[in-house]
């Protein structure tokens, strides 16, 4: 099959399927006198394989390491379990760092009023530069959190 029907089998673009070549994750693909990719359907196992795998938030290195395994039958599977909790752990960081910032955000939201005052929580903490540096961090919430609710807290105490 060529580009398109692999990846309407596969579920990847034909731009991703040439991106995946390119970098060496899949093979070179066999080529048509005239030049065309052809895929076979172990071909199309691969794609579908790293479909799943970007599916489930395995980085390009880490679907390296999956496939070299997957394609050993005699591999250990604790390379294989090891490789998933390590991935795991770190999906679950993300959660914490995205809960924090979606914390913050509420707060933020929270403390403006969203009227015609030119009074905003939101610019001014994001405008303060040890807060913005925390933010884009998001190593430190806490200290962000307690600069939010000082910043917050400044402005629900102005008056108009």
């Amino acid at each position: 099959m060529n580009i398109g029907q692999a990846s309407r089998a596969s579920g990847i673009s034909a731009k991703m399927i040439r991106y995946y070549e390119a970098i060496g994750l899949i093979p070179k693909a066999t080529r048509s006198y005239s030049g065309y990719r052809h895929y076979d359907e172990r071909d199309i196992h691969v794609l579908l394989f790293i479909n799943r795998a970007r599916a489930a938030g395995f980085s390009i290195a880490h679907i390296k390491k999956l496939l070299l395994l997957w394609q050993d039958r005699r591999r250990p599977a604790r390379e294989v379990k090891q490789l998933a909790t390590s991935h795991l752990k770190e999906l679950r960081e993300k959660i914490s760092e995205l809960q924090s910032i979606a914390e913050t955000l509420s707060q933020l939201i929270a403390h403006c009023r969203g009227d015609d005052r030119p009074d905003c929580p939101i610019l001014d903490t994001l405008s303060d530069k040890d807060a913005t540096q925390e933010f884009a961090e998001t190593s430190k919430p806490n200290r962000l959190h307690s600069s939010v609710r000082q910043s917050s807290s400044k402005q629900c105490v102005k008056t108009k």
